[in-house]
């Protein structure tokens, strides 16, 4: 690991002038994947700005029927919140399967979402649902948040503050996970919203992405039998030693008919 300067804000404010300042520093949230990759030598900031003491970073509560989870909350908070399991019990369920209880006690959904990892969960429950990321600077939406692998919509010194999560009629999740690591090999987040039916895919390629095929049937027949018509084009799916681009195909339909079990 190489030499840094650490830092530890206590206000947002006091984070946002340390990273425009300090061009080459990195914020640490739970540090699941900025940590390892320090130690192996793969990243080199000059300064880390540790975003655990910033209170107003934290704390799940709702806005104008929306569920709002503060950038620093952790995985765990979100699986035990009784206001998440009475509003979007699908984001509950979803954070119980991260990882292992470890993870679950020190990752945070902000963390998850600037890192955009291909086979994070959260990407998958954000754009699904149609969420909106707040930073200290806009608002912007899920949609238009993950352009690409371990890439986002983000400016350098953008630093996410909540995520606004409306209200669905229906929403569910299904993971096939990898033994290990428990990242998806392939999730499935299936919402019902007021604006109509959302299907999120992770783990499956480069990025999470929206199945359009399938929304499109669902639209037409909200059950499992809708799926089995739909083709599912495996060319820009991922490959590599856990699942052949062609498997991960098939297990989108499989993930999502599973999802489905769960409202139908």
């Amino acid at each position: 690991m190489y030499a840094f300067e650490y830092h530890r804000p206590t206000t947002l404010s006091e984070a946002a002038a340390l990273l425009s300042q300090k061009p080459d520093a990195k914020l640490l949230a739970g540090g699941h994947t900025l940590l390892p990759t320090m130690k192996q030598r793969l990243a080199q900031p000059s300064d880390l700005i540790d975003l655990s003491q910033i209170q107003e970073l934290r704390g799940i509560g709702e806005e104008g029927g929306a569920l709002v989870i503060g950038a620093m909350t952790r995985h765990g908070e979100v699986e035990r919140s009784e206001l998440v399991r009475r509003t979007i019990p699908a984001l509950a369920d979803l954070a119980g399967r991260i990882g292992d209880p470890q993870v679950r006690n020190r990752g945070t959904i902000g963390g998850s979402l600037a890192n955009n990892d291909p086979a994070a969960d959260w990407p998958a429950a954000v754009l699904g649902l149609g969420a909106r990321i707040r930073t200290n600077r806009r608002e912007i939406a899920a949609d238009d948040f993950f352009t690409g692998m371990f890439e986002t919509a983000l400016g350098e010194d953008e630093i996410i503050t909540q995520v606004v999560f409306p209200r669905p009629q229906q929403a569910a999740y299904a993971k096939f996970p990898n033994p290990a690591s428990r990242y998806a090999i392939v999730g499935v987040f299936v919402a019902r919203t007021d604006q109509g039916i959302r299907v999120a895919v992770t783990g499956a390629g480069p990025c999470v992405f929206r199945a359009g095929e399938i929304e499109a049937a669902l639209a037409r027949d909200f059950s499992p039998q809708a799926v089995d018509g739909v083709e599912i084009d495996s060319a820009d799916l991922n490959s590599d030693i856990h699942a052949s681009a062609d498997y991960r195909a098939h297990l989108i339909k499989v993930m999502t008919k599973r999802a489905l079990a769960q409202l139908v």
